[in-house]
């Protein structure tokens, strides 16, 4: 009995259910998941995917927006109803700031406007399934930094930071991987959504826009420059005697 226990939350830490009523999407998705160690099982239709939500059998979801012409929201208003705190991940072809934030307050984790590149797809399935389902938040928070997911803010030690929309994306992609290096191919290819090899300077000048946004006078800069490795946002700053923080890194501009 212990071991058929263990081996049911085994197969639930490594479960992820798609609810997504476009085929192609949905086993596109499903390919990627498994290729990478996942369970995958799948829904496409309200019903069915309201009926797997609520087994709560599964460590993530994945869920459509809109469910041949219904509103997904639903699903996850009655999860969180009946005490059900599986990570969701929303996607959704609307696009405007209003409709991420209803997703988010009805009790979403995360929010993925269509189209979406996959990279960025499995990554955020991948933090919300080491998040777990006990720490549901709509906030990151990275040394200084904080985001609030819902409202769309940014603060630096409770100082209120005024980003563009791709900024902001920008910092929100950092700050879900603290302290690792990110090459501008990856930036490319999971915040643009462009092939990793076109020549462009892009990155540079939105990185160099908002690290002015985001650097305080007198302190290390929070997003550094690695030689030959790539940008590092550093959430882990060293103080000092005097008090002041210290970088771990160097910055190259």
């Amino acid at each position: 009995m212990i071991r058929k226990l263990d081996e049911a939350l085994s197969s639930k830490r490594s479960r992820v259910l798609v609810v997504e009523d476009e085929p192609l999407i949905a086993d596109e998705i499903g390919y990627e998941l498994k290729r990478r160690g996942y369970e995958v099982s799948l829904a496409d239709n309200f019903d069915d995917g309201r009926r797997e939500a609520l087994l709560d059998s599964a460590a993530v979801m994945v869920l459509d927006r809109m469910l041949h012409g219904v509103d997904g929201l639903a699903i996850v208003e009655t999860m969180r109803e009946r005490g059900i705190a599986t990570p969701v991940l929303i996607l959704s072809g609307l696009t405007s700031i209003d409709e991420r934030i209803r997703g988010l307050r009805a009790g979403g984790d995360d929010y993925l406007v269509k189209p979406f590149a996959m990279g960025e797809l499995i990554a955020r399935i991948d933090v919300l399934a080491r998040r777990g389902s006990d720490a549901r938040t709509t906030r990151l928070r990275a040394g200084p930094l904080e985001i609030d997911l819902v409202d769309h803010t940014v603060r630096r030690s409770g100082r209120m930071i005024d980003l563009l929309p791709r900024e902001f994306k920008i910092l929100e992609y950092f700050m879900r991987r603290p302290n690792q290096a990110i090459t501008r191919e990856a930036l490319l290819r999971d915040v643009w959504n462009l092939d990793a090899w076109r020549h462009t300077n892009v990155v540079d000048v939105h990185l160099s826009n908002l690290r002015r946004k985001i650097d305080v006078a007198g302190e290390p800069p929070l997003i550094v420059n690695v030689r030959g490795t790539g940008f590092v946002l550093q959430a882990d700053l060293e103080p000092t005697a005097s008090g002041r923080p210290r970088a771990r890194y160097s910055v190259q501009r």
